[in-house]
């Protein structure tokens, strides 16, 4: 007599376990620099359920970087799954292809999603998402790098010059007459 030894997710394993919310760019990577790297977290209802889903993020998608499970629970019975991936233009599809697939695992198909980002909620769409959050890591600077040089100047100190140009830059921008 054998015994089937299955430790792979199966169609709706993951129903009932989880909440359809994105949360973006919450916490800070693991894996390189904010500015590089976007991270996703999803709230999960057993660490057993959020294991699976961290196996299946890494094995499932050559475009994660990492997933992780928190160290312990957020609230009883509940723990945060994440998600890196680069910070490109490509981000928004991949979080789609994402999606569509947990519909497979979970009760929720794409449009069911919501994302929050900088303490608000949106209904999860490609666009919405390129829309508000920065998409590359020189877009990143610029908008977080701006908000800290306004509350320098708000304090009454002295902005701090975000991008210094190299002389090819300056170049370029030259030939380009910029």
């Amino acid at each position: 007599m054998s015994l089937l030894l299955s430790e792979a997710l199966k169609y709706k394993d993951l129903d009932g376990m989880m909440k359809p919310t994105i949360h973006v760019d919450e916490f800070a990577s693991k894996m390189g620099d904010d500015d590089d790297i976007v991270v996703l977290s999803f709230f999960v209802r057993s660490k057993e359920a959020a294991n699976d889903l961290i196996s299946w993020f890494e094995k499932g998608y050559d475009f994660v970087m990492d997933a992780d499970c928190s160290p312990g629970e957020i609230s009883p019975g509940r723990f945060l799954v994440y998600v890196e991936l680069r910070r490109r233009s490509r981000v928004p599809e991949h979080i789609e292809q994402m999606l569509d697939d947990l519909a497979s695992l979970t009760e929720f198909e794409p449009k069911d999603w919501s994302m929050d980002y900088e303490r608000k909620t949106y209904p999860w769409s490609k666009e919405t998402f390129a829309e508000l959050v920065p998409l590359s890591p020189a877009q990143y600077r610029k908008e977080k790098e701006t908000d800290l040089n306004e509350m320098r100047v708000a304090a009454g100190i002295p902005p701090v010059q975000i991008h210094k140009p190299t002389r090819e830059l300056r170049q370029l921008q030259a030939a380009a007459g910029i």
